[in-house]
């Protein structure tokens, strides 16, 4: 009786406490393919104040932080950065306090070694309160790259530009001095193999009034071809057009007004629409609406908040049902309920994947990490936009395997409970005690 209880509590910690993976509290941990080392950077910054406040230019010290999403990526893959100005240069040029929520900054990040250009970047019309002549607060903006090239690729904080929408539309660009800045991250490329879209696109300005025309200049596409550029909101293509074609070394220059308020990318693509393999973008681009208010109206503004992508577990503690030694045989339970929130609105689906190490016991004993397998589960909230796929049942082991995931689509988002059942396959005479496994998830 003894004998046997002890080998239910030893099998009862198999998947103990998920270490790497879980907090103290209990969540899980970010995903270390977003844990990129990143580096705050000071440069120096000339901005110009509008003409209305009636101050001169100011020289001073941006402090600013890039960030990625992936610092390994493969050539061939979309890498998503967040440009933040920690401490803007400037500061609001006026002695009226400025609202939250009416601040939209735009910006560039400047690619350098292994690939070179530059990357637009745009950030939510998102900020607290800004006291008469106080600093203006930090802020984000994001874009994305194509990775053309294998090796070191270095970001640095380019010019960026605050725009305050609030009784009138004002504007304070602020260009580096003396660029570029100092590189802030560093992305290691490896080359993918295979064949890869070298296709790439440049905007003049990540930002505009409805009717502006943007400059779109293209690097790689089919000499002489006819390509669309097109401005984009979220995954689906707006009415703004035009056509230009690409020179004998496949590079253009081109110009597309852009009309469409809800506008947030620029792409650029040969043949009759859209393709991953002939296309180039979306360059991050937003439009700001500055239609003058008629007499007697007032102008109605509301906004909608990004949120983020999460996820959080019942518990960190697996108990898998004992088996006897000399017979073996499955050892099974069931797997934390994993709650998914994806609150970030746009297109980007997400996945959540896992990975076993192997379980050690007594003596120097062990059961490979290639032994456990799971039957996910996976159910989607009623009004959630995106539906979640469970993952194949199967094994787990070292290199991982999905255990659920939701497609990239025009609209994303919502809420998800993830399960799975869990059977780790021991052998006959695996030597008696406590086995503890450490099962790793991590969500992109």
């Amino acid at each position: 009786m003894g004998s046997t209880s002890r080998r239910r509590r030893g099998w009862a910690a198999l998947l103990g406490a998920a270490a790497l993976a879980v907090t103290a509290g209990g969540t899980l941990a970010a995903p270390a393919s977003a844990a990129a080392q990143s580096t705050d950077v000071d440069f120096a910054t000339h901005c110009i104040p509008p003409a209305i406040a009636g101050i001169p230019p100011i020289d001073g010290t941006t402090t600013a932080r890039i960030d990625v999403d992936n610092a390994a990526p493969k050539v061939g893959d979309t890498v998503t950065v967040t440009y933040t100005v920690v401490k803007p240069a400037a500061s609001n040029p006026v002695d009226l306090a400025l609202p939250a929520d009416i601040m939209t900054p735009t910006g560039k990040v400047v690619l350098g070694g292994a690939q070179g250009g530059e990357i637009t970047v745009a950030g939510p019309k998102k900020n607290e309160p800004v006291p008469g002549k106080g600093a203006f607060p930090s802020f984000s903006m994001t874009g994305t790259f194509t990775v053309t090239s294998p090796g070191a690729i270095n970001l640095s904080p380019g010019d960026y530009n605050i725009h305050t929408s609030y009784i009138m539309e004002l504007d304070t660009p602020c260009t580096v001095t003396n660029g570029p800045a100092p590189v802030s991250e560093t992305v290691n490329a490896t080359d993918g193999g295979g064949t890869t879209n070298p296709r790439a696109i440049q905007l003049g300005t990540a930002s505009g009034k409805p009717g502006d025309a943007v400059t779109v200049s293209g690097s790689k596409f089919t000499p002489g071809a006819s390509v669309t550029l097109a401005g984009r909101a979220g995954a689906a293509q707006t009415g703004d057009t035009a056509t230009v074609t690409a020179d004998d070394q496949g590079s253009f220059s081109g110009s597309l007004t852009v009309n469409d308020k809800t506008t947030t990318g620029v792409v650029a693509y040969e043949g009759g629409a859209w393709s991953d393999d002939k296309g180039a973008g979306p360059a991050a681009y937003v439009v700001i609406d500055d239609s003058p208010v008629p007499p007697g109206s007032q102008k109605i503004k509301a906004s909608v908040k990004a949120g983020t992508l999460s996820m959080t577990q019942a518990g960190d503690t697996v108990e898998l049902g004992a088996v006897d030694y000399g017979q073996g045989g499955a050892a099974k339970g069931d797997l934390q309920t994993v709650t998914v929130k994806d609150f970030r609105g746009g297109p980007a689906g997400w996945s959540l994947t896992g990975k076993v190490t192997d379980f050690t016991g007594p003596g120097g004993a062990s059961i490979g990490g290639d032994k456990l397998s799971w039957t996910p589960k996976c159910a989607t909230k009623a009004g959630s936009p995106s539906t979640c796929k469970a993952g194949s049942a199967g094994a787990v082991g070292s290199a991982g395997a999905t255990l659920a995931s939701a497609p990239d689509a025009a609209a994303t988002g919502g809420e998800f409970t993830v399960d799975a059942g869990l059977s780790l396959n021991v052998p006959q005479f695996t030597a008696p005690g406590s086995y503890a496994g450490v099962l790793t998830l991590t969500l992109a």
